[in-house]
């Protein structure tokens, strides 16, 4: 294990590894550091290349200790797919829904839980809008540990039953993921879990980073143009972005970066309103509403992380129409047979305005990610019924 220390992701102040931690003094996320000249080392295209297909084998900037057996689901490289007809050969999409649960919880999760584990926890707790409770839940099975999970009442009803399936205690309340956050938070002042919330927490974002990792390697370590990422709590964008400094610094990938693009809803936007007010950190979004549950995250605690990456980028913080999230989905399937979640649709539509408005080009090689298997949200009934003992072939 190449871990140094721990760092607070806004004041620089240390904190050792090899304990347990939530957020800073300042209360703020705390970043893993890693001895990168001894990673570059052993990390290099040939020893990658070698190894077998999986999270795990980024081991040398991954903080799971040396002869630690991880707490797995078999998580696999997600594919690349062009969608071609949405929008030419350079219009990528990574297809996280593959992954374990069915969404792009599941690296960060396995990473968060694999060290729980090794911390001793016994007990873990989370706020969540569905897809990160239900990989909470899974992978807490898999580890023997006792999964807590509060959801706002809009959550997508299979979140929540498979959320409880995997054998969590789940809540249903009347309020925003971040006021569910807030009950989770008291539960940890007491001592009765431990707090996996969104980078309340040093771990999860490591696992999440392996996005960026993969993509690197998958794209012959030449990163795209662009990454369109439908951001809520924003912590794939900021792993990405952290991996990609990393990958630099042991020599995998030059310093060329991808102009970050942060997706929002226009009924749940604290990002793009903070970007374009030319803020650091991001006011809480009153009322929110978004058919893309997996962004209605009115209060994000690495707010400033984001508006850093997307502006270190040279990239930006998007808004898109509920009909625009909802013309994607059903475009790309139609055009393409790939069946995106609400939050895919809401980065297709932030990628069609973004190329509307001059920020990106056609011939630019986009990658947009989506985080979760379509199947898993309600989906329009465009079926006719028949009457077979009527029925004609060539009134079909």
């Amino acid at each position: 294990m190449n871990v140094t220390h721990l760092e607070c992701s806004l004041t620089g102040e240390r904190y050792e590894a090899g304990q347990i931690h939530n957020l800073s003094r300042a209360g703020k996320p705390l970043l893993v550091r890693y001895d990168l000249e001894a990673a570059a080392r052993t990390l290099t295209r040939d020893s990658l290349a070698a190894r077998e297909p999986g999270m795990w084998k980024w081991r040398e900037l991954l903080p799971l200790p040396e002869g630690t057996e991880p707490v797995s689901l078999g998580e696999r490289e997600t594919p690349i797919v062009p969608l071609t007809r949405t929008g030419g050969p350079n219009l990528l999409v990574k297809d996280e829904g593959r992954l374990p649960t069915g969404s792009f919880k599941a690296r960060g999760l396995a990473m968060a839980v694999t060290m729980a584990k090794q911390f001793g926890i016994e007990r873990i707790a989370m706020p969540t809008n569905g897809n990160a409770g239900a990989a909470l839940a899974a992978y807490g099975a898999r580890a023997g540990m006792e999964t807590v999970v509060i959801c706002p009442a809009e959550t997508p009803e299979i979140n929540i039953t498979e959320t409880a399936t995997y054998g969590a205690r789940v809540y249903v309340a009347d309020g925003q993921i971040d006021e569910c956050g807030a009950l989770v938070g008291k539960g940890t002042a007491q001592g009765l879990w431990f707090d996996c919330s969104t980078l309340k927490e040093p771990y999860r974002l490591e696992g999440k980073k392996v996005m960026g990792f993969e993509l690197a390697e998958q794209l012959g370590w030449e990163l795209p143009d662009a990454i369109f990422y439908p951001t809520g709590g924003g912590t794939g964008l900021i792993g990405m972005w952290k991996a990609f400094d990393e990958l630099d610094a042991v020599g995998l990938i030059g310093s060329k970066r991808p102009r970050m693009y942060a997706v929002q809803a226009e009924g749940c936007a604290p990002m793009v309103r903070a970007f374009e007010k030319g803020e650091e950190f991001a006011e809480r979004w009153e009322n929110p509403a978004t058919v893309a549950t997996g962004i209605r995250v009115p209060k994000a605690v690495g707010d400033f992380l984001i508006l850093r990456a997307v502006r270190d980028s040279g990239g930006a913080a998007l808004a898109v129409s509920e009909q625009a999230i909802l013309k994607g989905v059903d475009d790309v399937a139609r055009d393409d047979g790939f069946l995106l979640c609400p939050e895919g649709g809401a980065v297709v539509a932030a990628w069609r305005q973004a190329l509307e408005r001059g920020l990106v080009g056609k011939d630019e090689r986009a990658l947009l990610f989506n985080c979760a298997n379509g199947n898993k949200y309600p989906l329009a009934d465009g079926s006719k019924r028949l009457k077979l003992a009527e029925a004609r072939a060539e009134d079909l």
